[in-house]
This record gives C-alpha cells, sequence and structure tokens, in this order.
C-alpha cells in the first residue's frame, strides 16, 4: 500500500500530463503507480508506512523524485534505507519530500521557503527553471484527488539527514 505513496517520477517525458490525464479521481499513490515510473518511491513510502497518510484527504504537495534520481544516490543508500531498523531515517526523508496543502507552481515565488512534513525547510528558486533545494522540477502540477505531485530529479535531504 505504502508503495503507491510517494511518486518517483523516472523519465520526465513519461510523467508528462497526458499520463496523468484522467480528471485526477486517483489520489496522490494512485496517481504515481498510474504513472508506473514511481516504483522505489513508492517501495519506499511503502517500508515507511506512509502510504495510507498520502492516500487520506490532504491536501498534500508532493516533490516527487523520479527512480533515475533515487538510482543517482550512493550505491547500497536506498537499499540501507529500506531496512526496517532506518525505518525512522527513511520517513524524515521521505517526508521532507511533502508540504501540507495544495502548492501549485503558480503559487511558487523566488526564494520562498516551504515547511515540509519533516519539519525542516525547502527553497524554492526560480532563477534557472524552478529548483526545489538543489533539485530541479522537471514536470509541474500533475494533479491528484488530494493534492499535486511535482516531479524532482534528485533526492532532497532533511538538513543533518
Amino acid at each position: 500500500m505504502i508503495r503507491r505513496t510517494f511518486l518517483a517520477l523516472t523519465a520526465a517525458a513519461s510523467l508528462a500530463a497526458p499520463a496523468f490525464a484522467d480528471g485526477h479521481s486517483k489520489d496522490i499513490v494512485d496517481t504515481a503507480a498510474a504513472a508506473g515510473s514511481f516504483e522505489t518511491l513508492l517501495a519506499a513510502a511503502t517500508a515507511a508506512g506512509l502510504v495510507d497518510t498520502l492516500k487520506s484527504e490532504g491536501p498534500f504537495t508532493v516533490f516527487a523524485p523520479t527512480d533515475e534520481a533515487f538510482a543517482a544516490l550512493p550505491d547500497g543508500t536506498v537499499e540501507s534505507l529500506l531496512l526496517p531498523e532506518n525505518k525512522d531515517q527513511l520517513t524524515a526523508i521521505l517526508t521532507y519530500h511533502v508540504v501540507a496543502g495544495k502548492v501549485m507552481s503558480t503559487d511558487l515565488t523566488d526564494d520562498m521557503t516551504a515547511a515540509t512534513v519533516q519539519g525542516g525547510e525547502i527553497t524554492i528558486d526560480l532563477d534557472n527553471g524552478v529548483m526545489v533545494n538543489d533539485a530541479t522540477v522537471v514536470s509541474a502540477d500533475v494533479e491528484a484527488s488530494n493534492g499535486v505531485i511535482h516531479v524532482i530529479d534528485k533526492v532532497i535531504m532533511p538538513t543533518g539527514g
């Protein structure tokens, strides 16, 4: 179940609006699962026990790393995070990618910060495209019944995480 919570959009092209154009009747988890390119994110969300939360009413804004973003982490990182003894660290990383409320790209301003569900803050930079911390937004405003997904090309880490 949690497997379908976070959206790991790997191929930016395959994440274009047509892949999600179904009237956003699906929640964030099901939208990500239907995209077929968020397997790592969904597996991580499942391991962290976050699927039910991401299927709840929300709304949530999820900055969803692609499968390629997870693959770019140092060897063994994902496998290590998926171990039961690392659930707290995994949960912190995943919830750092989530902001309460529905934040569309038109709501963003340069150098704004947003509080994450994890408790830290992310910074938005609009100078060179749209950046969230050091990740680039490759597809924005993928709407779901309980929020919105913005696909990013890197896994962002909370400070100290």
